[in-house]
């Protein structure tokens, strides 16, 4: 048996057994053929000999899919980061608002509304880079993301009042969000399909695990020093920012690769320059218009194989985690558990284990259900097998929204509370990681399109619940608020992912991705 490595530059001249399977894979309808048939010798295999790699690399070395291991996992370190940083620089200042109180003369509860707008922007900022990702490329869209990001963390900081901080933190959330929407386009453009689900996990878990650990940081912070310093006006988030420029500098690779027109690589340099500042981008040819990105997008959003589990289950799922990450500190610094700056650090390691073992769960649960798919369907693979990763996360997100009701309106254990926290945060991780694998997989060639819809519905509920999350649990009790957010949850689960997977083929094959620029 013939095999051939991810890196091979052979000369392998495609049959139409090849060109049948690439075309599948890219309309994003019908099953894949994953393994390989005794009618296809002229295909290239990855390393075991049986695996087929789709898409088909080039023979050019600068195509992506050719790079080593390590120049395509260093290429993932800034944007790695940089996605770390985005909800991560949000969520940081949750546990500020009885430091930042006194400041502006205001009750903490006012003053978490700071975080209303800067949510809300994270959404269509996405939205807006989705064109800029497509024209001018991957590298300097993250690199003038993390630029503006720290101006506007700076601005907030020294602001001298609350309406200009909350101005500079909305802006700050509108400019820091690309890395986001980036993410499943890197990952695209480097990795084959069969090594997708693994590597979306990672940057899922570093993109939604880091509401956890900036808030973690920062409450530890704030007992030796002001809450400016904290956030940012000469040490700690600003600086974070600065380190992901470098970072995305010395390390970021430009990614998006045309296959039928490959551009000549920029060297030296000028060259570099001219990638991270979208130069050598907008002089490219054969790139779609931002109008026409723009078209795709709500083309893409209207296909229902990705309209139920985005708009239902994705906003509902969030939503509820962001409602319970953004007024943690108002419900256990007050009486009765009247946790001390010290005891409110620590308790944000509960989400972050949570966090932790849903990325673990995403690792190698997604690859076993593909395995497990593969041998019984002679190599052949319906991507909305994905969706059964996505069942047993729900159900613990589920569960721990009830234990954390329960938990606040009877003052249990305040370890019954953690691990109902830790239980809700898996629940985000492994099922963000199924669905988007699911959705890159159903429109493989609109990575950054549904890279950006699933943020936009991502931040949409957590701008929501915001505002009317403590007003719920003041006027219907804990038990009864999360205990119907744990139903709304459960009703989200059957009408986006139930619905999702028992007609989504069929939806696939009538309402195909609109044809791909590039």
């Amino acid at each position: 048996m013939a095999t051939f490595d991810s890196q091979t530059n052979s000369e392998v001249e495609k049959g139409p057994h090849v060109t049948r399977i690439e075309e599948v894979y890219e309309e994003g309808h019908g099953d894949v053929q994953v393994l390989k048939t005794s009618d296809a010798d002229n295909l290239k295999l990855a390393k075991d000999g049986v695996t087929v790699l789709i898409p088909q690399p080039s023979d050019d070395p600068n195509d992506p899919l050719n790079w080593s291991w390590a120049e395509k996992h260093l290429a993932l370190v800034p944007l790695i980061f940089a996605s770390l940083l985005t909800d991560f620089s949000i969520t940081y200042g949750s546990v500020l608002f009885q430091a930042q109180a006194p400041t502006f003369n205001m009750s903490p509860t006012s003053v978490s509304q700071s975080l209303s707008g800067a949510l809300f922007m994270m959404g269509p900022g996405g939205v807006l880079a989705v064109p800029l990702i497509q024209r001018f490329g991957r590298l300097p869209v993250v690199f003038w993301s993390q630029i503006l990001a720290a101006l506007t963390v700076m601005a907030a900081a020294v602001s001298p009042n609350y309406a200009c901080f909350t101005a500079f933190r909305t802006l700050q959330g509108f400019v820091c969000s690309p890395p986001q929407v980036v993410g499943l386009s890197i990952v695209h453009d480097m990795f084959f399909f069969h090594e997708r689900a693994r590597k979306v996990n990672i940057w899922v878990l570093c993109f939604l695990g880091g509401p956890f650990l900036g808030p973690f940081i920062a409450a530890w912070l704030i007992e030796v020093i002001s809450w400016r310093a904290d956030f940012g006006s000469h040490r700690v988030l600003a600086g974070l920012f600065g380190f992901s420029t470098v970072l995305v500098v010395l390390l970021g690779r430009e990614t998006l690769y045309d296959r039928s027109n490959p551009q000549k690589r920029e060297v030296g340099v000028m060259g570099r320059m001219r990638l991270l500042t979208g130069v050598a981008g907008a002089q490219a040819s054969g790139r779609p218009t931002l109008w026409t990105v723009c078209k795709d997008l709500i083309a893409v959003q209207m296909r229902p194989q990705i309209f139920f589990l985005t708009v239902i289950f994705i906003m509902v799922l969030v939503a509820w985690v962001i409602g319970i990450n953004t007024t943690i500190s108002l419900l256990v610094v007050p009486p009765p558990y009247s946790f001390s700056p010290s005891a409110e650090a620590v308790s944000w390691v509960a989400p972050m284990i949570g966090a932790g073992l849903g990325e673990l769960w995403g690792h190698w649960f997604n690859d076993f259900l593909m395995a497990r798919h593969l041998r019984t369907h002679k190599g052949s693979y319906t991507v909305e097998n994905r969706l059964w990763g996505v069942y047993t996360p729900a159900l613990i997100a589920f569960a721990g929204l009830i234990l954390y009701g329960e938990a606040l309106q009877h003052t249990l254990h305040w370890m019954a509370l953690l691990v109902a926290w830790s239980c809700v945060a898996f629940g985000m991780i492994a099922a963000t990681t199924a669905v988007s694998a699911y959705c890159l997989d159903s429109f493989p060639k609109h990575s950054s399109l549904v890279a950006s819809i699933i943020n936009f519905w991502r931040t949409t509920g957590g701008f929501c619940v915001v505002y009317f999350q403590l007003k719920w649990i003041a006027t219907s009790g804990a038990a009864v608020t999360f205990g119907c957010q744990g139903m709304i949850l459960g009703v989200a689960f059957i009408a986006g992912v139930v619905t999702t997977q028992i007609f989504g083929k069929r939806w696939r094959k009538r309402y195909p991705p609109p044809k791909a620029e590039n």
